[in-house]
Formats: structure tokens, C-alpha cells, sequence
């Protein structure tokens, strides 16, 4: 037994409240070292009457640790315990003290979660683990109005976008696809922003309470918001709040007055130019002069971005904020915004953009869920460079669910292409490589997220050629890839365990993948063949009543335990079951 890798602490992913009742521990262990795992807990004030035991088991593998798991309700809302690891024929307990080769009996040593405080518990709304996103970049996506076009547009024809071009885009350009949207089958939206500004993407807001004039005006955003609400499908905005635009009134202010003017605390001004620099005299987003970073830890600051988020939820009836570079933001900010959002709509959803590890930011205190880029990054590796095997992804994403709360993962945002990287079919180069990283982004934990286009075959580089206008030339869209979509979010919506069950891979080893998804008595299998050879794939499984194909183009046969599929090159295959303990 390997004590060195053995970790536990009793906070964020080690411990933490899934809901009211329930309590998560986790402990990591050296992958392989350890055969048995049970969890001694009680009651710290009723001990001898509230002591039990509960065999842990593993959630998820990676290539170095194996991580163990145990759902615990506590009778009285408090948790004291420790661990009973068993490798080889040693046996240890391990408290918060360190290791004993005794069994301990006071439980004041114990690891301890001192009490279940419903308010405090990260509770992410229900319907975005059933949601499935598209995301629409406005300007780029439909032109419904040509009276409002800036001027020098382009035609939409027109496929090489440079960085300050436009195409007319607009919402009534949406409203009048909304029939497309749809068709799709997706029940949710997210929008880059909305608002005034002086580009093309708008991340430099001008006028945080008016719509960018090339796009409509309030009155049509509420005509639009509703339209998507009568067809069961909700709405998410991007909010900038890390930085506005250099157009924005108070910073033009500043700029003309100095330190004389009333808002410059608004901003974070530099005393002095730093030397042999051309950089501005204020801090800004990426070093960018016109995207000055606001100061969100002043009151005056604070209290006109809470007024711009509450003004949208109020006046348009959106469901969530998607929250542009927010851990660039002070924590404060966020724990204020949370709690005035919530208040106005309990499950309003909260997702911040952060590309690195966001477990400061998903305590309960201030997002729901944050940009999956880890999984986005595992996902294009394998299935569309073809620069890891199916053991370093499965590796990848089992530690990055080890790392949050199990309601964090449920309501995480999966994308495998946006506004900011490549197209996916111009990464992988191969639509059945394309048809594959969807397939496994609509299985994994969270909410995916369709960028626009990318259903249909659109191409494009880096920003800005991911930008193209959307082609609505039926003609010049992938009518086969359009209809692979549609039958994914038709699959991932009739099955609730690809919505909310357990996830956990069976089979990984070179180009064939395996994951096993289960929720309430239903069982799934999800078969990947990442090669150009057919291949054939045995693997164990679970007892059930009867498998039947929910989709792919493989076949499968059941003996002594096993599941024995067979996948033509790049073939996939999804099976449904019910367990036999349902």
C-alpha cells in the first residue's frame, strides 16, 4: 500500500454536499493498490448510536490514481469519518490525523463535515442537465433586416471574414430561422453579446442597457425571447463584465477629465507608464486599449453591472448569463451577483468562462458550471488530431470528473468548437472524425452545445474564418451530418441516463472506446471505433433484462457476461438496457 498517494481532504471535490441530505466523500488512491474501501461514519454527538459502515467504490481512473466514492446521508445533518483501506493483506484506517494500523475510536480524530446547510449547497438548475445549447453568434447567423445593416456589409456569400467586417446579422435574421432551430431538437440558446458596442462580436460594450442598434432593439429581443420560450427553448446571454469598451460613457469620461473625472475609480488606471512599453496607461482585457478592465470591487461599479444583469432578466425574461472571462473578476463580485440573480429567478443559470481549473469559482457562491475547455481539449485530441489513444482520454476525463462536486459535471457546458477556436470538421478534416467528437460530447456529464453551422459542415480556421456567415444554401450543407445531429439530440433526450447518470468508461485501449452511462434502472453502452479498420470489441457488463440498439451502424451479441460489438471503421454503436435491479 502506497500511503504517499493516498489523499483526502474535507472540502470542494473530497467532500461536499450533493444535495440537502447527501454527502460526497472521495479518497485517492494509488491506481490498482487498494481492494477494498469502506467509509466509518456517524455522528459526532450520537456516535454510538449513528455508527456504520459503507463499502466505497470507484467513480473514475486515471493513469496514476484511482478515485473512491461514497454517497452518505447523514441522520442529523452532521458527518464524522474515516477510511478502512484494504491492499494485499494490510489493512489501515485513515483519519485526519494521518495513517493507524488500529482501528480508532475516537471519532474526534475523524475527518468531519460539521453540518448540511441547504443554502450553501451548489444546487445548478435541473433543466440544464437536459438541456442541449446552440450557440448563435448574431452577426454572422441570419440578416432579417436589411435597414439596420452597418455600412461596407458584406455579401453574405462572401466566405473569408477578416476581423472587422460585417455581414448584417441580426435578431430578426433569428426570429425568422427559428423554425431551423427547432427542427434541431435543441431546448436552449446561448448568444455572444448583444449589446452596443464598436466591433463586429461586441465583447467592448458601449451601452450595457441597449441592444447594438445593427441588431434590433429591446422591443425585438422580448418578441424574440418569447418565441423561444413558446417552443420550450431558453435563452442565455453573454455578459461582459470584466471589461467595457473604450466607447463605454464613463471611461470616454475619463479619458477627457483624468482624475478629475467622477469615474475613474471605475477603472484600474495606472499611476505611471511602465517604461520601454507602449502598453495603455490603465489595465484592460489581453493588453487590448479598447477593452478597459472595470473595477468590480468598487461599490459604484458593482452596483450598475448587478443593475444591467437584473435589468435583462427583468425586462427580457433570460434564463441564464454566460459570463465572459470571469475569473478575471473578484470573487465578491460574483458572490453579490449570484445572490441578486437567484433571487429574481431561483434557477437562473450562471456559467463562467474559465479555460483552467474552476473549483474556487463552483462552492455554491457564485456559478453553477463553467466552460468545459478541458473536456473540449481530450475530445479534438482524440477523436479529431488523433494525437492521444483512447486510454490517455479516458485518463484525461475521469480526472477531470475526480476534480468537481458530481453537480458541477452535471451542468458543466461541453462544447467542441465556438466562436474562439477552429471548426471542428477544419480540426478534424473528416466528417465521420466530426460525427464521432459529437457523439461522445452529447454522452459526456453536462449540457452540449452546438456552435452554429457546425451541424451542417461549415469550415473555418482560427478567429476570425470561424466566424463565416451561416450557409443556408441547402445545396452546400451536409444533409448527412444535419440529420447525424438531429438523431443525437433525439437520442440524448429520450434517454434520461445520458442526461443524468452515472458515466464511466469500461473500454479504452487504443482507437476503441467504451463508456457506460446509468440512471434509474437504465443502462447504456456507447461504442466507439476510432480507425479506419473495422474492429471488434468484447467487454463485461452488467446484468440486464435485454439490450436493443438505440443507434450507430454496428452489431452486438451478448454470452456469459459479456458484450461482444463489432464496429466498421469509425463505427459507433449505442445500446439501451434496463438493469435487472430496477
Amino acid at each position: 500500500m502506497l500511503v504517499e498517494a493516498i489523499y483526502h481532504r474535507s472540502a470542494d471535490s473530497y467532500c461536499y454536499a450533493y444535495d440537502d441530505r447527501t454527502v460526497h466523500i472521495r479518497l485517492r488512491a494509488r491506481k490498482g493498490d487498494l481492494q477494498t474501501v469502506k467509509a466509518l461514519h456517524g455522528d459526532k454527538y450520537d456516535w454510538n448510536n449513528t455508527v456504520t459502515e459503507k463499502n466505497m467504490r470507484i467513480m473514475a481512473s486515471d493513469e496514476l490514481f484511482d478515485y473512491w466514492q461514497a454517497e452518505l446521508t447523514p441522520p442529523h445533518f452532521r458527518l464524522r469519518y474515516a477510511f478502512e483501506l484494504i491492499s494485499g493483506g494490510r489493512k489501515l484506517w485513515y483519519t485526519e490525523q494521518g495513517f493507524t494500523e488500529r482501528k480508532p475510536q475516537d471519532p474526534l480524530t475523524f475527518f468531519d463535515y460539521p453540518f448540511i446547510w441547504p443554502d450553501e449547497v451548489l444546487k445548478p438548475p435541473a433543466w440544464v442537465k437536459e438541456a442541449i445549447f446552440y450557440q448563435i453568434f448574431t452577426e454572422r447567423f441570419a440578416n432579417g433586416d436589411l435597414s439596420n445593416d452597418p455600412v461596407g456589409v458584406r455579401s453574405w456569400e462572401e466566405d473569408n471574414p477578416g476581423p472587422h467586417d460585417y455581414y448584417g446579422g441580426d435578431l430578426q435574421g433569428v426570429l425568422d430561422r427559428i423554425e431551423y432551430i427547432q427542427s434541431l431538437g435543441v431546448n436552449a440558446v446561448y448568444f455572444t453579446p448583444l449589446f452596443e458596442a464598436n466591433t463586429n462580436h461586441k465583447y467592448d460594450t458601449t451601452d450595457y442597457y441597449r441592444i447594438d442598434p445593427h441588431f434590433g432593439d429591446v422591443s425585438l429581443m422580448k418578441k424574440l425571447v418569447k418565441a423561444f420560450h413558446e417552443r420550450g427553448i431558453r435563452v442565455v446571454l453573454d455578459a461582459v463584465f470584466n471589461h467595457s469598451g473604450s466607447g463605454f460613457a464613463p471611461f470616454r469620461d475619463v479619458l477627457e477629465k483624468g482624475r478629475a473625472s467622477a469615474y475613474w475609480d471605475w477603472f484600474l488606471m495606472k499611476d505611471e507608464q511602465l517604461e520601454d512599453t507602449d502598453r495603455p496607461l490603465y489595465h484592460c482585457f489581453a493588453f487590448e486599449a479598447h477593452m478597459p478592465k472595470l473595477n468590480t470591487a468598487n461599490p459604484e461599479v458593482r452596483d450598475y453591472l448587478l443593475g444591467v444583469a437584473q435589468f435583462w432578466v427583468k425586462e427580457c425574461d433570460i434564463d441564464g448569463w454566460r459570463l465572459d472571462v470571469a475569473n478575471e473578476v473578484d470573487h465578491n463580485f460574483w458572490r453579490e451577483f449570484r445572490k441578486s440573480l437567484k433571487a429574481l429567478k431561483p434557477d437562473f443559470y450562471i456559467l463562467g468562462e474559465t479555460w483552467h481549473d474552476a473549483m474556487p469559482w463552483l462552492r455554491g457562491d457564485q456559478f453553477d458550471a463553467v466552460m468545459n475547455y478541458p473536456a473540449t481539449e481530450a475530445v479534438l485530441q482524440f477523436c479529431a488530431q488523433d494525437t492521444i489513444d483512447a486510454q490517455m482520454l479516458a485518463s484525461r476525463i475521469s480526472r477531470l470528473l475526480a476534480s468537481y462536486p458530481q453537480q458541477v459535471n452535471e451542468a458543466a457546458f461541453n462544447i467542441i468548437g465556438s466562436h474562439d477556436t477552429p471548426r471542428v470538421l477544419t480540426v478534424a478534416g473528416d466528417v465521420r472524425k466530426v460525427m464521432q467528437a459529437a457523439l461522445l460530447q452529447f454522452i459526456l456529464p453536462g449540457a452540449p452545445c452546438i456552435y452554429y453551422g457546425d451541424e451542417i459542415g461549415m469550415t473555418g480556421g482560427a478567429d476570425p474564418d470561424c466566424r463565416k456567415p451561416m450557409v443556408w444554401d441547402e445545396a452546400r450543407q451536409d444533409a448527412v451530418l444535419l440529420g447525424f445531429y438531429r438523431r443525437l439530440i433525439e437520442l440524448r433526450k429520450k434517454h434520461p441516463a445520458l442526461q443524468k447518470g452515472s458515466f464511466e468508461f469500461v473500454y479504452a485501449h487504443s482507437r476503441q472506446l467504451v463508456v457506460r452511462r446509468t440512471h434509474a434502472g437504465e443502462q447504456m453502452y456507447i461504442c466507439f471505433n476510432h480507425e479506419e479498420a473495422g474492429k471488434t470489441i468484447t467487454f463485461n457488463a452488467e446484468p440486464a433484462e435485454s439490450f436493443v440498439m438505440a443507434g450507430g451502424n454496428g452489431t452486438f451479441r451478448m454470452a456469459d457476461g459479456a458484450i461482444t460489438v463489432t464496429l466498421p471503421g469509425f463505427g459507433w454503436l449505442v445500446l439501451a438496457g434496463v438493469s435487472l435491479s430496477a
